[in-house]
């Protein structure tokens, strides 16, 4: 046999085979990768973590969606121009899974294009400035479509302290009477008059001292004010020493401190038990809410709540503390509170005549107040012998009678009432008795611009809310109301109560590992759409010293009386007007699928320029949201100046969501 020269051997079959496979899959390779830098979805040769958190590829990008619509459009050509866009309907996403067991590897890519958990988010510099007001605009453009977002111009120097719907002159100026304290009360401003510019903060704003020492302190720059300081210094409230505010801890009832008042409390009545039966409490006219801030550590959340009346700055004084607080007032309408939320609702000389119009301001009370729960009042009448003091004891023991509440301990300064656990007492009354029960029909959670009733709510014949488990198992243990609430759900609600917690649970232990949010200063924290309470669960699970306000949206179910029920504070309100606090009072904004359902209402700027006015300088939000709103919602934020990232959520790049988060940067004064 010849043998094989080399020229003979690379002619052989099998060697050609193997050249061709070669070139071919060479080939296929080049064209594979330069198709994937070509705009299209990239071939992904390895797979990435599930639980990886890594800024979404899509961030700052644009898509040019014309050609989608054009396809059963052909007579429309593509248009250069920008457009406005108008919502699709929403469908409900697809049962999103639980963050899984977490993975070990976190992190984000670095400039190396290597994965790094060397990373901090959002830390506050206070020399960062930025020079506003130029005019110049934020594009997310693609060939055929825009979204084009001006940048906002400062508010006046007038309106650092600026809250819409209390503060709308022209509004009250047309009033047709105010001797119920209408004037304290919403008054939002009509369409074409909102603000439409970013407040900002007084001169020399620092960031705030954390708790737990601005129980204490903090800094006079922040609340440049000292009218209560001047009225109230006397009673132990508020002083101030050099560059602070400080606050003793006293009030007006309580001069030598609040521990020694609580303390008094329980002994007049054990059953109270605070932070075990008695977690929930109503604090009326609260002053700079030195009562509340003792609870705390009590375990008691307390609503502490006042009008912006003369002493104005006594709200802010609260939330500048880290103390819960809203501005509310007994007026006309009633609060935003649902029925049988508070264990305990608490008047220190808080100047209300609760016997006017019949008791329909003390009727208020009774409906807030649990089956069962306690008023305290701490005022004059209680203990002094003046002849109109007295008459004015009489006429509040004769209403507190006609309400079937038993006086159970009276002693020094203060008076104590117990609300009866059902309607016996009501129903066995004589008939045409005054105050009568509220119709049948009348729904005592319904708050939303509701008029105060001068009648009795009824106590579910159930026992609803009577029964709440004691702290803190009641924060896991499905409530009886649960069961009351009109959802949208065909799962079992106590299923969906658990599905959610254990979502949240989940998300926000990523978070913590993630983005370190142990490392924050987060005190004062308002979820924006709350549901049944998940988020703010889940932040008491990872141990985080905050507090927060969930807020139930009129937009949807109104899950009020669950989150009372499971010792959550929580509030009614419309995205699309201003929430009633004042500026700079919040560390972190949540709000997760509340952009989808309120831009169908409303203009998502609108609801963006209020979570700016509300939002402290150093603050954060976050938005978890499906993708049709995100682009708008990242331009809307650059142009007010935050340092936005759009981020993938746990289920990757091509999920239908995405979450936004924002650092708000301190704006030249």
């Amino acid at each position: 046999m010849k043998p094989l020269t080399n020229t003979d051997f690379l002619k052989t079959p099998r060697i050609l085979k193997i050249t061709a496979f070669s070139l071919i899959s060479i080939t296929f390779f080049y064209l594979g990768k330069h198709w994937s830098n070509s705009g299209y979805q990239q071939l992904l040769f390895f797979p990435t973590p599930q639980n990886s958190i890594f800024i979404s590829p899509n961030n700052d990008k644009s898509f040019n969606i014309t050609p989608l619509i054009s396809q059963n459009q052909p007579d429309q050509p593509p248009t250069d121009q920008a457009i406005t866009l108008t919502p699709l309907p929403i469908y409900p996403p697809p049962d999103e899974s639980p963050l899984s067991v977490p993975n070990p590897t976190f992190g984000i890519i670095d400039s190396d294009g290597k994965m790094t958990d060397d990373f901090e988010v959002g830390e506050f510099d206070p020399d960062i400035a930025e020079n506003w007001g130029n005019g110049t605009e934020n594009d997310s453009a693609s060939k055929n479509l825009k979204v084009r977002v001006r940048k906002y111009e400062l508010c006046p120097e007038s309106m650092r302290e600026y809250i819409p719907c209390l503060d709308n002159v022209e509004a009250i100026n047309r009033l047709k009477q105010t001797k119920k304290g209408e004037r304290f009360e919403r008054h939002c401003p009509q369409k074409g008059k909102q603000r439409n510019c970013l407040v900002r903060p007084p001169k020399g704003y620092r960031q705030p001292i954390p708790w737990p020492r601005s129980r204490d302190e903090v800094w006079y720059s922040n609340v440049p004010h000292t009218r209560l300081v001047e009225d109230k210094g006397g009673q132990n409230w508020i002083s101030k020493e050099k560059d602070k505010f400080k606050f003793p801890g006293g009030g007006t009832q309580f001069i030598h401190g609040a521990d020694k008042y609580l303390d008094q409390i329980s002994q007049m009545v054990p059953d109270i038990t605070f932070g075990h039966h008695t977690r929930m409490i109503l604090d009326v006219g609260c002053g700079v809410a030195s009562f509340g801030a003792y609870l705390l550590s009590r375990n008691v959340m307390t609503m502490s709540v006042a009008p912006k009346d003369v002493h104005e700055n006594q709200i802010q004084f609260a939330l500048e503390r880290g103390v819960p607080a809203m501005v509310a007032a007994f007026a006309t309408h009633r609060l935003l509170y649902p029925s049988q939320a508070f264990e305990l609702i608490h008047c220190s000389r808080c100047r209300i005549n609760w016997t006017r119009d019949d008791g329909i301001l003390l009727l208020e009370v009774n409906r807030m107040l649990r089956a069962g729960g306690y008023f305290a009042w701490a005022a004059q009448p209680v203990y002094k012998h003046e002849q109109v003091l007295e008459e004015q004891w009489e006429e509040m023991l004769n209403l507190t009678t006609h309400l079937c509440w038993e006086l159970v301990k009276k002693e020094g300064y203060i008076a104590i009432w117990k609300k009866p656990l059902n309607n016996s007492c009501y129903l066995s009354r004589d008939p045409g008795a005054i105050p009568p029960l509220c119709d049948p029909d009348d729904d005592p959670d319904n708050v939303w611009y509701v008029d105060l009733k001068a009648c009795i709510s009824r106590l579910p014949e159930n026992g609803y809310g009577a029964n709440v488990s004691t702290w803190p198992s009641r924060l896991y243990t499905p409530p009886d109301r649960l069961q009351s609430i009109q959802y949208e759900s065909y799962i079992a609600r106590k299923e969906l109560l658990k599905a959610e917690n254990k979502f949240w649970s989940e998300t926000i232990a990523g978070y913590v590992r993630a983005w370190h949010w142990k490392k924050f200063r987060l005190r004062n924290v308002m979820d924006m759409k709350a549901g049944f309470g998940g988020f703010a669960a889940a932040l008491i699970d990872q141990g985080l010293d905050c507090w927060v306000l969930n807020v139930v949206p009129v937009s949807g179910s109104n899950t009020l009386p669950v989150l009372y029920d499971r010792g959550l504070l929580g509030v009614m309100h419309d995205w699309c007007e201003p929430f009633d606090t004042y500026p700079r009072t919040y560390d972190l904004l949540h709000a997760a699928g509340l952009f989808s359902v309120e831009r169908k209402r409303c203009n998502m700027s609108t609801i963006m320029l209020e979570m700016d006015r509300i939002l402290r300088p150093g603050g954060r939000v976050y938005i978890r949201d499906s993708l049709d709103v995100m682009d708008e919602l990242l331009q809307i934020a650059k142009a007010m100046g935050w340092q936005a990232t759009l981020r993938d959520t746990s289920e990757g790049p091509h999920a239908s969501y995405r979450i936004l988060t924002c650092d708000k940067r301190l704006l030249n004064h």
